[in-house]
């Protein structure tokens, strides 16, 4: 039975984590109308690319609020680094929301959207470090894999109410109204809903041992100096878990704007890819405790790139709401259980007293380096190749690198286990 403390612990952690992915990702699913609204230009697509290029933004910032908060979460505490999160968190998503128009004020709308995203960044930085640190130091022997798969469950359903959100506001509202006010909506909502996240946090228990950092500095030398190996092919195996998520996140600007489908459409690809998250994460964590953490991943990632080509020819070809949705299930359902791995390893591999510095860092640099440039370079390869599969290909490259990267970060596990 585990503990009514860690179950608090773990409800208090997700609900706050949901809340901050939602904000986060939401920006994805209405890039194509703010760039209308903060980027008018003679060209769709270059106003396209100025907004997902805004997007990307956010990740700039996500390695600072990585060192800053994951180190204050070894320090300090996690609780105080949740909370702080979270409240990083509304204020860059008030200034979604209350921001106006390049039509209103000029250059200063632009302005305030990347300040705003760039502040959403520092926040979802420091919050995967923590969290991910409360999961594993809650979790029963035997069930690490299990526990670590409920962040990417809370993943899947901010993913989902994203999604929902985007499909009601798109089947109420016209295009025009959209474009103009209809899009602030689901930031809006979610702002509403961060108190809760608030008031759910406050009451949450403290998992860190005793500290043993006196300063930030400490502990982040700490991480670098005995596990900078791992640091570096985490990244890289991390890069395909947050390649193939950008691009499941793409599929609703890529069905409006390369296939041609309608809003409404588009806006069931979230859904889709949120329920199969919530579904298969804890699927793949009982997976990974089956059948072990190396075999596990690199199986999905052998699959993700069969699969990839096959996926995006059949919504090619049909270019229906089944063929959009079945294409993202596959997808999603074949990724989950390396990324679900990819997490625990990475929690596994750091000591409690730097695991949230550790988590914080390896995540937020490779989220950085690849999720920040992932829409983008789509964008871009579309425009430039007139390929459609091009996203395809792009994940495929990124998971045959995931699994070289893994080869190389298990054997090494393995030799420091068996080190005299």
């Amino acid at each position: 039975m585990v503990p009514r403390v860690s179950r608090g612990a773990v409800v208090a952690t997700l609900v706050g984590n949901t809340l901050e992915f939602y904000d986060f990702i939401a920006y994805t699913f209405f890039a194509v109308y703010i760039g209308r609204a903060f980027f008018p230009t003679d060209s769709a697509v270059a106003s396209l690319l100025l907004s997902v290029a805004t997007f990307g933004i956010g990740f700039l910032t996500r390695p600072l609020g990585a060192v800053w908060i994951g180190a204050y979460a070894d320090r300090v505490g996690r609780k105080p680094a949740l909370l702080l999160t979270i409240a990083l968190m509304s204020v860059g998503t008030l200034g979604l929301v209350a921001t106006p128009s390049y039509a209103s004020i000029g250059l200063a709308a632009p302005i305030i959207l990347m300040v705003s995203r760039l502040v959403q960044g520092l926040a979802l930085g420091g919050e995967v470090g923590p969290a991910n640190a409360v999961l594993i130091e809650c979790a029963p022997p035997g069930q690490r894999a299990l526990y670590m798969s409920l962040q990417s469950a809370s993943q899947g359903i901010a993913t989902m109410a994203s999604g929902v959100v985007g499909l009601v506001i798109a089947s109420a509202l016209t295009e025009d109204q959209l474009a103009s006010w209809g899009w602030r909506l689901p930031f809006a909502a979610g702002l509403v809903l961060i108190p809760v996240g608030l008031y759910m946090r406050r009451t949450l228990p403290e998992t860190l041992p005793e500290p043993k950092h006196a300063t930030a500095g400490a502990a982040l030398r700490a991480v670098w100096t005995d596990h900078r190996r791992e640091v570096l092919l985490l990244v890289l195996v991390t890069a395909s878990s947050t390649i193939t998520t950008y691009v499941l996140n793409y599929m609703t600007t890529f069905a409006t704007k390369t296939l041609g489908m309608s809003a409404f459409a588009g806006m069931v690809a979230p859904i889709a890819m949120g329920v199969m998250i919530v579904v298969m994460a804890p699927i793949a964590g009982l997976i990974c405790e089956r059948f072990g953490r190396r075999e596990t991943l690199i199986v999905s990632r052998v699959l993700t790139i069969a699969l990839a080509v096959p996926a995006f020819l059949y919504l090619i070809h049909e270019r229906s709401i089944f063929a959009l949705v079945m294409s993202v299930v596959v997808l999603t359902v074949v990724a989950m259980p390396a990324t679900v791995v990819n997490l625990t390893v990475m929690a596994e591999v750091f000591p409690p007293e730097s695991r949230g510095a550790g988590i914080a860092l390896t995540y937020a640099t490779a989220v950085t380096v690849f999720g920040a440039t992932t829409q983008f370079v789509i964008t871009w390869l579309l425009d430039v190749t007139g390929s459609p599969l091009a996203p395809a290909y792009y994940a495929m490259a990124a998971a045959a690198m995931s699994v070289l990267a893994a080869l190389s970060l298990f054997a090494g596990i393995a030799r420091r286990a068996t080190a005299p």
